[in-house]
């Protein structure tokens, strides 16, 4: 009996759990994407690119994102289910603007070089890169999106204000993984640049209407 309980409790602690059940719809649609032939894809391009030069030890924070996103929408989800909502409707819309930009407008890059100046174990950890990845569907870029989400999270928790470390090493991680994106030649600058305007559209309709809603609600039920 002391096992059902204890079963039920948590499901309930966890009932957020059902947000996951975003990926059934985006991993089917991104992959969909990714292996599509029958269509020509528009070559992103900024000038700003030609004097981007390619540094492949970005390859270590370009990495890092995959650890990163996880470990923020894990901690949200374990200790702050109201952030956890505010973090997983930030990130999920823009991932589905971003399935919704490339499925009516597919895009690719050609930045990425033909040759290595240097051979290391980091150029190694590119060119494996670029076999599991393709050049395809770059905009907007969803490790700069995705960080910025994580790091907006983050500084909007209270519990993490108390931890300035923690903040702070968000920052700078975020940083380096949104340089990395173009230091690897993974993305375009306007790949960036249309990653942070969607997230200055979506963050006052996630994080500010609802901080101003709170108030109010809390004085009504007062």
């Amino acid at each position: 009996m002391n096992t059902v309980n204890t079963v039920k409790k948590t499901l309930k602690k966890y009932s957020h759990a059902w947000v996951f059940l975003y990926a059934f719809i985006y991993l089917p649609w991104f992959f969909y994407l990714e292996r599509r032939t029958n269509v020509r894809h528009y070559i992103i391009h900024s000038p700003l690119d030609d004097y981007i030069p390619f540094v492949e030890y970005f390859i270590v924070p370009y990495l890092l994102w995959f650890l990163f996103i996880a470990v923020t929408v894990g901690y949200f989800f374990f200790t702050d289910k109201k952030g956890f909502y505010k973090l997983t409707t930030f990130l999920f819309s823009g991932m589905t603007i971003f399935l919704i930009i490339c499925t009516v407008f597919p895009n690719g890059l050609n930045l990425r070089p033909d040759t290595f100046v240097r051979d290391n174990i980091f150029v190694d950890m590119v060119r494996q890169l670029y076999q599991t990845d393709t050049s395809t569907n770059v905009l907007p870029s969803i490790h700069v999106f995705n960080s910025i989400g994580a790091v907006i999270a983050i500084s909007h928790s209270n519990a993490l204000k108390k931890h300035k470390a923690v903040q702070y090493s968000s920052y700078l991680l975020a940083g380096l993984i949104i340089l990395s994106t173009m230091f690897l030649k993974q993305h375009s600058v306007t790949d960036v640049i249309a990653a942070i305007v969607i997230s200055c559209i979506i963050y006052p309709f996630v994080y500010v209407m609802q901080e101003r809603k709170e108030p109010k609600l809390s004085h009504q039920l007062i």
